[in-house]
Formats: C-alpha cells, structure tokens, sequence
C-alpha cells in the first residue's frame, strides 16, 4: 500500500497562520500537523509517500526531506512555475490534479493507495480500513463520520445505500439542501484504476469532479463510517479549539512535550520563571524552552507558550497561544488569543494587525528594546509586514 498527502492548498482560512506556513505545517505540541500524519502511516507499515506540494512548498522539503527520521521514502511533486522575474509562482491542479500529474510523470500509483488531508490529525486503523475496501471490492472508498446538521456546510457529504455504496456526492451543500450528515473526512483509498479517471494538464477536484464521474458511471465506489479521532483544522477558530483540547489530555496518544516540573506545569530546557511578586500559573501550560516568565507575571491555562517567548512583570495570559519569540509587555492582559508575529486571533477568529491594537501589547522576543519598534525607530516592522503579506 502506498500514500499520498495533499499538501497544495493555501489554507487561506487559517490566516493569519498561512501567512509564513503552509497549513500542514501548522504545529501541535509544536510538531507540525503532517508530522503525525507521516508518523501514523509508518506505524501501518506504508513507507512510500508522495506529497503534492505548491504554496510555501520549500517549508515542507526542507523538514521532512526525503523522510528517513521516520523511516520512509517520502516524494515531492511541485505545481507551479517560475515566472519571467525568477519568482516562484504557486499553481495548484487540485486534490485529483496533482495526483494525475504524479502518475503521469513517473506511474506512482501502481498499488492500493491511501489519500490523505495534510491538515487533519487522526488514529484511522488504516488495516481494517483496507480490508473493508478490499472485501467489498472497491475502486474508491471515502472514510466518513457523521456530523451534526449545522456544520454539513463544511463539508462534502455522501448519501449510500444500506450496503455503503455511494449513490450521490454533495460538496459543502447548504444545511436545507444536503440529503446526508455523512461527511468526508478527506481520507480515500484508491485503486489505480481511479486515477485514469482524471483529465491530464488541468485542474480536477476529488470531492467536486472526480466523486460524481465515479457515481455517474457506476463504478464501486463505497464509504466507510468509521469510529476514530479526527481532528480537522478548518480554521483559526478550530486551531484554538484544538490546542485547548490537546492540553487538556482530551486527545488520546498526545502528550506535552518537556518536562513536568509541577501540576499541570510543563517547561522545555532552560526557562527561567521568577515566582516572585505572586507570579502565578494555573495548568495546563506548556512554557517553551528559553522562555523568561518574570515576577509578577499571570499564566492561567489551558495556555502554549512558545520557545524563546517573553512574559513581562504583571502581563496576564488566560488560554492562549503564543507562538515562538513573543514578548508580552508588562500590564499587558492576553485573554483567549492566538499571537503570531504581527497578528493576533481571537476566540471568535477575528484577526487583527499590530497596528490595529495597543503598541504596547506584544512585540518580538528577539529585540532588546522593552517595547515594540515603531516605524519612526525603523522601517523593520514595514518590511516584515509586507513579507508576511506576500
């Protein structure tokens, strides 16, 4: 059995995140998303993995490689091009796209093959999966799970018949006009047979195009529901519900990494927290390594802290996630946010830019100033704020 991760997309509806990552990259516990993902099929002894890859594609390659710490061969495939001013232009073909690209350049899909979102966590017991889609002789299975009617429209939905068998497909209908709660988790398993199926040198969709060619057809085509963690980071909103959960030790096989140095308190190597003044810290936190938490200073979980950060005297940080080198400044309350870089999310996925808040609410770990810089000091914030943007 082989794999493919689909890893081309933008994640457009994670920004700010998306800005400086691509989406697999996305970390939890502070290891990117695809990592587990990659980890979960060594475990079922599939070691031969192609990943489509487009936007920040240099972000993955360079830290997965050719996949060796995991002990398997992971493969690239790049859509894009490079245009006149020596600039890389990303150009997704789609989920079905890429993977025709992939086989016509080099025929990867000779075998029963695993699809798999580059942006979800799951456990899938990918060996009962398979002889699932093995005893009912399927060209293409879909791995689904109910979902409540309200979030149907997040979702391509599948309507079967008693046997499992795929009669209709619905990508992301309307709540009013879906006939199923049945949703695709985005894991597949293909036949090669099903990659003859897509159109060459275009953009082809699996949920919106490939899916209802195989139903118009006929073709045994089948979903599976199946009981297993997935943990699907749609958006920013989700991101912070899904860290909550994680610290929380609501997600099986997930630990916080470091070390436990009190209840619910976990630090990486070589921070230093004053406990002077009434510093406070109610778990769970994570406090990454060479973080400073001065005295006087507030952190009240479920709460991520990243390496390299700064929580001055009095700052107060109530659920939040902070991404690496952040300084909070001093008096500063962060309550039930996301901070990356320039940006801030709240609960509610509302993003905002530094300049739309307080100068004196975060600032980067690494600049020795007590405060934030200021376009009048220097043009630094201005370049990196078009960097992050581009």
């Amino acid at each position: 059995m082989k794999a493919m991760i689909l890893a081309a997309g933008k994640g457009t509806r994670v920004r700010p995140l998306t800005y400086d990552l691509p989406k697999p990259m996305i970390p939890i516990l502070g290891k990117p998303v695809m990592a587990y993902l990659v980890e979960h099929l060594a475990k079922y002894g599939i070691t031969e993995i192609m990943v489509n890859v487009s936007y920040l594609h240099e972000k993955i390659e360079e830290y997965f490689g050719e996949g060796h710490q995991y002990g398997v061969q992971i493969g690239y495939s790049f859509e894009g091009y490079t245009n006149d001013a020596g600039e890389v232009v990303p150009q997704p073909l789609g989920s079905a796209g890429g993977m025709k690209k992939i086989q016509d350049f080099g025929g990867f899909f000779d075998d029963t093959t695993i699809v798999l979102c580059g942006d979800a966590l799951i456990d899938l017991d990918i060996k009962s999966a398979l002889f699932e889609h093995r005893r009912k002789g399927a060209l293409a299975s879909v791995i689904t799970r109910e979902v409540p009617w309200d979030k149907v429209p997040n979702y391509g939905v599948v309507v079967t018949d008693p046997d499992g068998r795929i009669r209709a497909f619905q990508e992301k209908p309307s709540e009013t006009e879906a006939l199923s709660n049945f949703a695709s988790t985005g894991i597949y398993i293909f036949e090669p047979e099903v990659i003859e199926l897509i159109p060459t040198d275009r953009p082809f969709d699996i949920g919106s195009e490939l899916f209802p060619l195989m139903v118009e057809k006929g073709l045994p085509f089948y979903a599976q529901t199946r009981r297993f963690n997935w943990i699907d980071i749609g958006s920013v909103k989700d991101y912070w519900e899904v860290l909550q959960s994680v610290l929380m030790g609501e997600v099986a096989n997930m630990d916080v990494p470091g070390i436990q140095v009190d209840e619910g308190l976990w630090v990486g190597l070589n921070t230093s927290i004053d406990w002077a003044d009434g510093t406070r810290i109610e778990g769970p936190v994570y406090i990454g390594s060479g973080t400073r938490v001065e005295a006087g200073a507030t952190i009240i979980g479920p709460t991520w802290i990243g390496h390299g950060s700064h929580i001055c005297s009095g700052a107060e940080v109530v659920r939040s996630v902070l991404f690496e080198y952040t300084r909070v400044l001093p008096g500063v309350a962060l309550d039930e946010m996301i901070v990356f870089k320039d940006y801030s999310v709240d609960r509610a996925g509302e993003m905002k830019h530094v300049s739309e808040c307080d100068p004196d609410a975060w600032a980067n770990a690494r600049d020795r100033r007590s405060k934030r810089r200021t376009d009048d000091d220097t043009n630094t914030n201005v370049t990196e704020r078009k960097s992050i943007k581009a």
